[in-house]
């Protein structure tokens, strides 16, 4: 062979075997193969859970169903298994050898919280004797292990946008964000924003809606959410470094109540769900939404990864509070989910996702 053409064949070869973007996820190797993360099932794995949430000092009672009650346990024994390759085993050691010195931070509703409590808990039984501090400030949790300098927060901030009370009430402003200032000089950003976006009546956090000038009673609540995400991204783009802060946000995390067609496919709620879904595909499609958010991603906040966890939290209608939740029996909660459990996955993808993109200690 010549020496170009031996050039040309490294250089094919090469290229077929690096990264490439699936909708906005990155794809993991395997072999001679890749695959994206994100398309799966989930597989009964004895070796699961990760932790138990009674040696977890400090999660939420709503989240600790075991705890709460919970008789059946075999929720906890199931592995997501991308189709074709495998995602690296959360290793809570070194994502804090890793990460030293670092500061992650969650932004978004009680699904972030979930996801935050998910990760502590799951670093905490890694280095069980580790010291730490839990403080929490008004809308800023922060828990920081303290031989590691390394900082896990949660900002309570379930718009990502501005609620303001003026004259006429609360006002949710689609374009302002000047809650973002508590999100400066973070190392890893992780945004969600969705289920509060639904709520009416007496649920409904503010009053009247403003974009620009103009007010608003209502308005269509996906539009909003469209408009809101926009604003965002702008916010984004101006004010952080992807250089400097990686940027992720939480796919839609489903509700299997039988109030929406959106997270449940069977016209039930997740009361007495014992099993996931198995398979390749979601009944009812994609969450419209996921739809949007992708929409914005790909069009306007090029720099954040997807943290694409929609449909394989679809398929886990098993895993949520349901009567073993902070209301016991007189509510059945199929949004949040117990931890142990599924945002325990997400934190694995996560992690997957910041070694590839991050793949030595200390960057």
């Amino acid at each position: 062979m010549t020496p170009v053409y031996i050039f040309l064949c490294v250089f094919l070869i090469s290229f077929l075997l690096d990264d490439h973007q699936v909708h906005g996820s990155k794809v993991f190797k395997n072999e001679s193969s890749v695959c994206n993360l994100y398309e799966g099932t989930w597989v009964h794995d004895t070796s699961y859970p990760l932790y138990n949430a009674s040696n977890c000092p400090f999660v939420e009672r709503e989240f600790n169903c075991i705890h709460n009650g919970r008789p059946d346990k075999l929720y906890l024994q199931y592995r997501w298994k991308p189709a074709g390759c495998e995602t690296p085993r959360f290793d809570g050691q070194e994502f804090l050898t890793r990460f030293k010195g670092k500061k992650f931070m969650f932004v978004g509703d009680s699904l972030s919280l979930n996801q935050w409590q998910s990760l502590t808990c799951m670093l905490h039984s890694a280095v069980p004797k580790a010291k730490y501090t839990l403080t929490r400030a008004g809308g800023l949790s922060t828990f920081k292990f303290l031989e590691y300098d390394l900082s896990i927060m949660f900002s309570r901030n379930a718009f990502l946008v501005d609620i303001v009370g003026e004259k006429i009430g609360r006002v949710l402003k689609l374009d302002s964000v000047e809650g973002g200032k508590l999100w400066l000089g973070v190392d890893t950003l992780i945004f969600n924003t969705w289920h509060w976006w639904l709520h009416v009546g007496r649920k409904q956090p503010w009053d009247v809606i403003q974009e620009g000038s103009k007010i608003y009673k209502d308005m269509d609540r996906l539009v909003a959410f469209r408009k809101a995400l926009s604003t965002w991204a702008k916010w984004v783009n101006t004010h952080v470094d992807p250089g400097k802060t990686q940027i992720f946000f939480q796919g839609i995390s489903p509700d299997h109540s039988n109030s929406t067609d959106w997270g449940d496919a069977s016209g039930k709620n997740c009361f007495e769900e014992k099993k996931p879904l198995f398979g390749s595909i979601y009944p009812i499609g994609e969450h419209p939404a996921q739809m949007v958010l992708k929409d914005v991603l790909n069009l306007e906040a090029k720099s954040v990864k997807l943290l694409d966890v929609t449909f394989l939290s679809q398929l886990r209608k098993d895993a949520h509070p349901s009567v073993y939740g902070i209301g016991g029996h007189r509510t059945s909660d199929c949004s949040h989910w117990c931890l142990a459990g599924v945002p325990d996955t997400w934190n694995q993808l996560l992690y997957a996702s910041l070694v590839k993109y991050c793949p030595n200690v200390g960057c």
